[in-house]
């Protein structure tokens, strides 16, 4: 029990009430308050309440993928390959590998209920919308593999917005952005001959501006990316520390593609 709050707004309340038994109980009453709101964010709360939060995240990362992956019917090769790639670089132990691809299958049952897991995820997210956007990103990273989405990827991932509070606005931005960097990191792999245009297309594409817009709106659409994206950021806000290597290489990316445009516009 905290005894400090009540006891200095008891002797505050005393002395400046100049000795009236009133004021020390207001003090009291007052100090009170104050131990309540600490109480309720005292750090043994808070952990507790992160660890939760990226159990959640994790668990349903993997089983929505399962449940995009199904919506193929049958499940297509090239996602299977782009959850195992993911399972990789996010370096999960053998056990934390067999439990992932365990919630993957899962997911593709026909009887599985994704809603009760989305609203636990939005409950345990609150209010840092960038761990919602990030959820999408990884979704989207795996509906977009084999090319683009077919109807039911669309209604999947629409019942996963609206269960999250995402609105169409957002997500279309982020579908347009996570498909920019798709072409991008081909254009970047192939390093092809006369390949420059279309991966500076691209680039624009990836920080969500266009190569009409000014030095100024892209670089604040830059920054803003980067403070979304940032690892450190993320995973303060709730994002489990092994998916911190996959927000790492989407921060690079969206470097990359400002240093291209940078660049680009130097030269001009």
């Amino acid at each position: 029990m905290r005894f400090s709050g009540k006891l200095i707004g008891a002797v505050l309340g005393f002395v400046f009430s100049r000795g009236s038994w009133a004021g020390l109980l207001i003090g009291a009453f007052i100090g009170h308050t104050f131990d309540r709101r600490a109480t309720r964010h005292h750090p043994v709360d808070v952990i507790r309440s992160t660890v939760a939060m990226q159990s959640q995240f994790s668990r349903a990362v993997f089983l929505i993928m399962g449940k995009l992956a199904k919506a193929d019917a049958p499940v297509n090769e090239k996602e299977l390959e782009a959850a195992r790639q993911m399972m990789s670089a996010l370096r999960l132990s053998e056990i934390q590998r067999q439990e992932a691809m365990a919630l993957f299958s899962e997911g593709k049952q026909a009887d599985f209920q994704m809603l009760p897991q989305l609203l636990a995820l939005k409950e345990a997210i609150g209010r840092r919308a960038a761990l919602g956007h990030f959820f999408i990103e990884m979704q989207l990273s795996v509906a977009l593999v084999d090319g683009p989405m077919n109807a039911a990827e669309q209604a999947v991932l629409a019942d996963v917005c609206e269960a999250l509070s995402i609105s169409t606005l957002v997500f279309n931005t982020i579908h347009r952005r996570v498909t920019a960097q798709f072409a991008f990191q081909k254009f970047h792999a192939q390093q092809k001959r006369g390949g420059a245009t279309d991966a500076l297309a691209q680039a624009y594409g990836v920080i969500g501006v266009s190569a009409e817009s000014t030095d100024s709106e892209v670089k604040k659409a830059y920054r803003k990316l980067m403070s979304e994206h940032h690892p450190d950021k993320l995973v303060a806000n709730g994002l489990p520390p092994e998916m911190e290597n996959i927000a790492k290489e989407k921060s690079q990316e969206i470097q990359h593609a400002y240093s291209l445009i940078r660049k680009s516009r130097k030269t001009e």
